[in-house]
């Protein structure tokens, strides 16, 4: 929402400066985004006249002009402006002045051989409108004021604020409700508002409501006779200070009351419309040619404004092209309608239409001001425009029934945590429109339909007495050293994110949010937004590794040779979501150097590392897991079939997952380059259950460990993983670990078989192992993986 200081003071009587009521907005609730003064652009151009015009010498369709900007001696300036002439006042920017519309700092040039110091600028190079045919030509009046600032001159410093306002802020989408809140606030006085009193005659116009659900509401009236031009100075500045483009009187009428009061109107060329105006559901299919030239197809739960041709206005959102007001524009339709906010928020997003009526109809416009709406439109229109106004025709009712609340002012110190005297609540509830009974039964003005009970009137009150006077209060706490408060999940993933830090790896933060294009690579996405802010944005992230691969490409793309990143967050599938810690490799590994010769690139080891790394330090009982393929996974088309793997505590129990992205999933991403990486579901980790909070006491084996070695022929498709783990189980209790360290492939071994070489690592606990004791442990390792179909190699 914005406005200008000037216009501001037309509702409130103040005098207090733009920096004393940014601060108070913010104060009280309405945060302020931004302040722009005009001026401060255009405080350097100068009031001056032109001395001298005459031809230039090499150019036919150039003037030599001698300016008078107040300076010393007349400045020589080359100008192409068919107004310029000898005697006119404009506007001068000597050099070193930069232009806003042209985005150029002026400096002494020659064109055409003949030197050429500053500029007489137009309107468009100033930011202060379209026209550019000619220079800026101020009155002969202006003659008085060469050499002043040309901001000064034109009254330009006038601040615009540019306020923030919340969806429950309704009552401050127009300028007057921001007025009464700093009036509250004390920052002035808030000004009557001035309705004027419409004399009318004649029948009003056939309008009619069949959707009393969209539009509970609709008045109108005509103004016949009317003559449409541009709107008057005063207006324009306004709508312009403010980012409107002036179109006509009647327009920049409806835009106008919309801003200043928070009431959208919507007028329509009588001589375009066949029949009387109907308030409707739209037709399956039905379409409208809106304002902004875009076509639109309606369905049935849509609210329109039809007469016998069709729908002509997307009912408190868009008016039609087909009916809108032109110069031609003789008998004019004014409606002033009420629309249901809910009807309004869904037809605005199915149809991704955004307009400043549809911002206030969908927050709630007040009711009960529909009858004020139209007369002070109809008095603008007749003013500025001349004609003779019908009287109203009204279709409807609006909810105006107003909500009363039982409060008792000690729930302000109970709930706000402040003290305010009954008289100041009262005052403040007073001022902000709130009416208040003896028995303090307060009464809730149309405007407010964000008020629904006590607790929003103690809101009230707090914050117009400000926010910051509530006292600072330390909630009470048991003497001495606090008990950790973190739970065992959080735990492990502070140890997992300091794992991976340590490791190297960089941590990201990427939005949870992802297109469905990102997300097809790994399974599709399981949650969508029915309203997102972008299709880039629009799907819940089945993983954590599309963000990490779009990260990756964003580093490599600036030169990044060597890339590790990881992400803690949370993954959304079809039920629930997961808590998850994504990492990626990409690039070099190691850079080209004399002693190792060639760059070497990541490969899924890397990957496997480095989840077995942070996997330990989460708790998992790393010395327990199992390797699996990816396959069964159900973790999509991401990794590559033949070079990845999953960890699992049994068969379905997967802990992580790891290896080499599939080149299909890095290029849908624009990753060029191999990339490896992987997932650890932290939710899949069995935490163990400490009792207290010492670590456990390290506690070495007596005896030496006993290595034995293991050379199997297997079938060439055997994963040796598998060998591994049955190996491991000839003897969980003796055998503490297993290691391939071999892998030999040969035709002496026969056809589809390899050699794979075992470590095995034997801990005696109570006595040293005897000759007996390995001779039959190592019979069970043959047998174990014999089941495997492993026969023991010679």
């Amino acid at each position: 929402m914005k406005f200008s200081l000037s216009w501001l003071k037309s509702h409130l009587d103040t005098d207090a400066s733009a920096a004393d009521i940014a601060e108070k907005l913010t104060s009280i609730g309405l945060e302020i985004e931004g302040i722009d003064n005009p001026a401060d652009a255009l405080k350097p151009f100068r009031v001056a006249k032109v001395l001298e015009a005459g031809p230039h010498p090499n150019a036919d369709k150039l003037q030599l002009l001698k300016v008078d900007d107040g300076s010393n001696e007349p400045w020589q300036v080359v100008c192409g402006a068919p107004n310029a002439k000898a005697g006119m006042i404009g506007v001068f920017g000597p050099p070193g002045t930069y232009i806003p519309g042209s985005d150029f700092t002026l400096k002494p040039v020659k064109i055409r051989d003949v030197e050429s110091f500053g500029m007489m600028c137009s309107y468009r190079e100033l930011e202060l409108g379209d026209d550019h045919d000619g220079i800026i030509e101020l009155p002969d009046s202006a003659a008085s004021e060469v050499g002043a600032s040309y901001a000064d001159y034109a009254k330009l410093d006038d601040p615009v604020f540019d306020v923030a306002i919340t969806p429950n802020r309704q009552d401050c989408m127009g300028v007057r409700g921001i007025a009464r809140d700093l009036a509250a606030a004390g920052i002035g006085t808030l000004k009557p508002l001035d309705i004027a009193t419409v004399v009318r005659s004649g029948a009003g116009p056939d309008i009619a409501i069949e959707d009393r659900e969209g539009c509970p509401a609709f008045h109108a009236c005509t103004v016949s006779g009317v003559t449409n031009g541009a709107s008057p100075a005063w207006m324009q500045a306004r709508l312009k200070s403010v980012g409107q483009k002036p179109i006509n009187a009647l327009v920049d009428i409806t835009n106008f009351v919309m801003l200043d009061l928070g009431r959208p109107l919507h007028v329509y060329d009588v001589s375009k419309l066949n029949g009387g105006l109907v308030a409707r559901k739209a037709k399956p299919g039905e379409t409208v040619l809106a304002l902004n030239d875009n076509e639109y197809v309606l369905d049935e739960t849509m609210t329109v404004i039809a007469d016998n041709n069709g729908a002509h206005d997307i009912g408190g959102i868009m008016g039609g092209a087909d009916t809108g007001s032109d110069e031609g524009t003789t008998e004019v339709l004014i409606e002033c309608a009420y629309f249901t906010p809910e009807n309004i928020a869904k037809t605005g997003q199915k149809l991704m239409l955004a307009s400043d009526a549809r911002q206030r109809f969908e927050r709630g416009v007040d009711p009960a001001f529909l009858d004020d709406g139209i007369d002070i439109a109809t008095a603008l229109v007749r003013g500025l425009c001349g004609g003779k106004a019908s009287e109203i025709t009204r279709a409807g009712e609006a909810p105006t029934e107003q909500h009363r609340i039982a409060y008792d002012p000690a729930q302000c110190l109970a709930l706000g945590g402040i003290a305010v005297a009954p008289d100041q609540q009262k005052a403040i509830l007073g001022a902000l429109g709130f009416s208040i009974a003896d028995d303090w039964t307060i009464t809730v003005p149309t405007w407010r339909r964000d008020v629904a009970g006590w607790q929003d009137i103690v809101e009230e009150i707090v914050r117009v007495e400000g926010l910051d006077t509530i006292p600072s209060t330390p909630l009470p706490r048991k003497a001495g050293v606090a008990k950790p408060t973190a739970s065992p999940e959080q735990l492990a993933e502070r140890k997992a994110r300091r794992a991976a830090a340590a490791r190297g790896l960089n941590e990201v933060v990427n939005w949870s949010f992802i297109s469905e294009k990102e997300a097809a690579p790994f399974g599709g996405g399981h949650w969508s937004l029915a309203n997102p802010i972008s299709e880039d944005l629009k799907v819940m992230r089945p993983s954590m590794l599309p963000g990490l691969i779009a990260a990756a490409k964003r580093n490599s793309a600036r030169g990044a040779a060597s890339i590790g990143l990881f992400e803690v967050g949370r993954r959304y599938l079809e039920s629930s979501e997961h808590p998850t810690i994504g990492l990626v490799l990409t690039g070099e590994k190691t850079a080209r150097g004399w002693q190792n010769g060639a760059a070497s690139k990541f490969d899924a080891y890397d990957a496997k590392a480095e989840v077995l790394a942070i996997l330990e330090a989460a708790g998992a009982p790393v010395d327990k897991l199992m390797d699996f393929g990816i396959e069964d996974s159900g973790l999509g088309d991401a990794y590559h079939p033949g070079q990845s793997g999953t960890l699992r505590l049994g068969p379905k129990k997967i802990l992580a997952a790891y290896g080499a992205l599939h080149p299909s999933a890095t290029k849908a991403l624009g990753l060029k380059g191999a990339a490896v990486g992987g997932e650890i579901f932290l939710d899949a980790i069995p935490l163990k259950k400490k009792s207290g909070h010492m670590r456990e006491a390290f506690a070495p084996p007596a005896l030496q460990s006993v290595t034995r070695d293991f050379a199997f022929i297997v079938d060439a498709d055997l994963p040796a993983g598998d060998l591994v783990r049955a190996v491991k189980g000839a003897d969980k209790k003796l055998i503490t670990d297993a290691r391939i360290f071999d892998l030999f492939q040969g035709p002496g071994l026969g056809e589809g078989k390899k050699s794979l070489a075992v470590e095995i690592t034997l801990q005696p606990m109570d006595a040293s192992l005897t000759e007996e004791d390995l001779k039959a442990l190592s019979d069970k390792v043959v047998a174990s993986a014999s089941k495997l179909g492993a026969e023991l190699r010679a």
